[in-house]
């Protein structure tokens, strides 16, 4: 490589550090505002350049950066945030931008820098529709949840069942509340229909890619995984040829078990978390199918009940269909992440 770097990004600004290899001349600064229209300004400067790659962590902005490198014919190289502050070590002196941005640029001129997948834009535009679809589903949840607690506080008996259906609905509007219940009822169903409003052409959206992505038809061959979690699986797994083993892929998703243990003192262990959360919940809600008599792993899941409970079964029946997810989209390899006809 000529030019190696780093970009440390924030919302107001870019600070990088990279170094001339063939001159040995080291440059620092920031490009600010930070904006495309300013990043592809400066740039400019390494236009007819060969060989020129840049780092930068995999936080928010990292898209447009990655973007605007790749358009003027540079290497973009992501890295995952967690382990490369893990590589920094123990804090000794004050972190600062530049040092970060100079950190970024040493790891990738080592070759340690650890380096996460970037996805296709494609891809990262179903990643973008999923999470929303997940935001949705989220604050639709809490609203019904806060209409229960009020109806249970006055103890309407509809609280104790669906409150979307026709029957409740109906059971809703008849109940006698004091004013200010029937207000906040209100509003919270309100707020309800609004969130299932936009949930519905979107959820729509999202079925489609799955219904023609092979990826994500692949995917779909695993009891308890259907065209919406296919597609939250396949875009946020992503392109498992960068993984080791199916360890490897657990471990992106945080659903492994994290434990401390020195001279002999064990902590309690607990679910990492670190992956993404909409991988997750999406490897979840695919493992509460296993609880049908249909399913290929009902007999695996009751045992696991019996012997520990429901929780905790299911969270193990979700490493699994990891496991499943991780050696499906290798079998299919590039052809998983091509757009969808």
């Amino acid at each position: 490589m000529t030019i190696v770097g780093g970009i440390d990004i924030h919302r107001a600004q870019l600070t990088y550090d990279y170094v001339d290899l063939a001159t040995g001349e080291f440059h620092t600064g920031r490009v600010a505002p930070a904006n495309r229209d300013q990043l592809r300004a400066w740039l400019e400067r390494f236009h007819g350049l060969k060989e020129v790659a840049f780092a930068l962590e995999g936080c928010t902005g990292w898209r447009y950066v990655v973007e605007e490198l790749i358009l003027a014919g540079i290497t973009a190289h992501v890295a995952e945030p967690a382990e490369t502050a893990a590589l920094r070590g123990r804090k000794s002196r004050a972190k600062t931008d530049r040092a970060d941005a100079r950190h970024l640029r040493q790891l990738l001129m080592d070759g340690r820098l650890p380096d996460s997948w970037i996805p296709p834009p494609h891809v990262l535009d179903a990643r973008v529709l999923v999470r929303l679809y997940k935001d949705l589903v989220d604050e639709r949840t809490g609203w019904l949840q806060r209409v229960h607690a009020t109806l249970f506080h006055h103890g309407v008996p509809a609280a104790a069942g669906s409150l979307v259906t026709a029957a409740s609905q109906k059971l809703l509007a008849s109940a006698w509340l004091p004013p200010a219940g029937r207000y906040a009822v209100d509003a919270g169903m309100r707020q309800v229909e609004r969130l299932t409003e936009e949930m519905l052409p979107l959820r729509k959206q999202l079925v489609d890619i799955g219904s023609h992505q092979p990826g994500c038809k692949a995917l779909q061959r695993h009891y308890g995984i259907g065209a919406l979690l296919a597609v939250a699986i396949w875009e946020e797994l992503g392109d498992c040829r960068r993984f080791t083993s199916s360890d490897d892929a657990v471990r992106h998703t945080g659903l492994d078990v994290t434990v401390w243990s020195s001279d002999g003192k064990r902590t309690k262990g607990h679910l990492a978390k670190q992956g993404p959360p909409v991988l997750r919940w999406a490897l979840y809600e695919a493992s509460v199918y296993s609880a049908r008599p249909s399913s290929p792993d009902y007999a695996y899941y009751q045992k696991l009940r019996e012997r520990l409970d429901a929780h905790i079964a299911l969270i193990t029946i979700a490493r699994k269909l990891a496991r499943r997810c991780y050696h499906t989209l290798r079998e299919v390899g590039e052809v998983a992440f091509e757009a969808a006809a």
